[in-house]
């Protein structure tokens, strides 16, 4: 489980009585696909006839956009899921990755799934030994990927659950 047992309000929109804006929701769902199509190469090089994945993150990017509604985004969210379910190690963590992408679209917070489960399959990826380190340079990347507007909330959200997120964070 990588969400919070109660809903940090930063990662609810105004419309619903939390404090984010739209235009930090979408920026949160940028970098949630960035993150996921960093690793995306790890599940389509095992699986590279399933496109499951790789629509997640473009849904994602398409619901920033505007051409597509949130529950289109979480649908092809939960299909990425889908494709990882009979995977193991880093393809399985890259497909996980990916959906939580798509999910951000219906519930910001998951963009922090997107990249925890890209250090997962980073780590899962890695020789023998090398997990770790591999995982902490993925943490490294995704943070300078970070858009300034987003880099406080993102830090801090980090912060609060990387407890619950494998300790993924720990970079």
């Amino acid at each position: 489980m990588i969400l919070p047992k109660d809903r940090d309000l930063r990662f609810v929109t105004i419309r619903r009585g939390g404090t984010l804006t739209d235009a930090d929701h979408h920026l949160l769902a940028l970098w949630a696909a960035s993150c996921a199509e960093h690793v995306l190469e790890l599940f389509e090089s095992a699986r590279p006839e399933d496109s499951r994945p790789r629509r997640a993150i473009g849904q994602a990017r398409a619901w920033v956009r505007g051409e597509i509604t949130m529950t289109a985004s979480r649908t092809a969210g939960g299909h990425a899921m889908g494709a990882a379910r009979d995977l193991r190690g880093a393809a399985r963590h890259a497909a996980y990755a990916a959906g939580q992408a798509g999910a951000v679209a219906h519930v910001a917070a998951h963009e922090l799934g997107a990249a925890a489960y890209a250090i997962k399959a980073a780590r899962a990826a890695a020789p023998e030994g090398e997990g770790e380190a591999a995982g902490r340079r993925e943490c490294r990347w995704q943070r300078a990927q970070l858009p300034e507007a987003i880099r406080a909330l993102v830090l801090d959200d980090q912060r609060l659950r990387n407890d619950i997120c494998w300790s993924a964070f720990d970079c």
